[in-house]
């Protein structure tokens, strides 16, 4: 079993920035993909980016092209992501998720943390 827990949400103006982070712990075997999603209120969940152990691979969903980075530091067990030109269409609850098994955009997460809210103001 791994644990994960999210922070680094909250409120923030359109143009701006915010880094999220996911920490891990517990059994680390199962965070050897990673990847971010998020849903906002009404909608279905939405695939954000998904990065491998090394952070050398990552796939990103078109609404983070350009403008999020995902990567990890392995020896302090987190996952980050790295929001720029934030637009109001981003506000929702980000949820950071892990699994054992890396598949490249196929990858899908047995582990799921609680969420951080992320709101951008117009």
């Amino acid at each position: 079993q791994v644990q994960l827990v999210e922070s680094g949400g909250g409120l923030v103006q359109a143009g701006g920035s915010l880094r999220l982070s996911c920490v891990a712990s517990g059994e680390t075997a199962s965070t050897y993909a990673m990847g971010w999603f998020r849903q906002a209120p009404g909608k279905e969940r939405e695939f954000v980016v998904s990065i491998d152990w090394d952070g050398s691979m990552t796939y990103y969903g078109d609404s983070a092209q350009g403008r999020f980075t995902a990567s990890r530091d392995n020896a302090k067990n987190t996952m980050y992501l790295q929001m720029n030109n934030l637009k109001s269409e981003d506000t929702a609850v980000y949820y950071c998720a892990s699994d054992r098994v890396w598949a490249g955009p196929k990858t899908t997460f047995d582990y799921w943390g609680q969420g951080t809210q992320v709101t951008v103001s117009s």
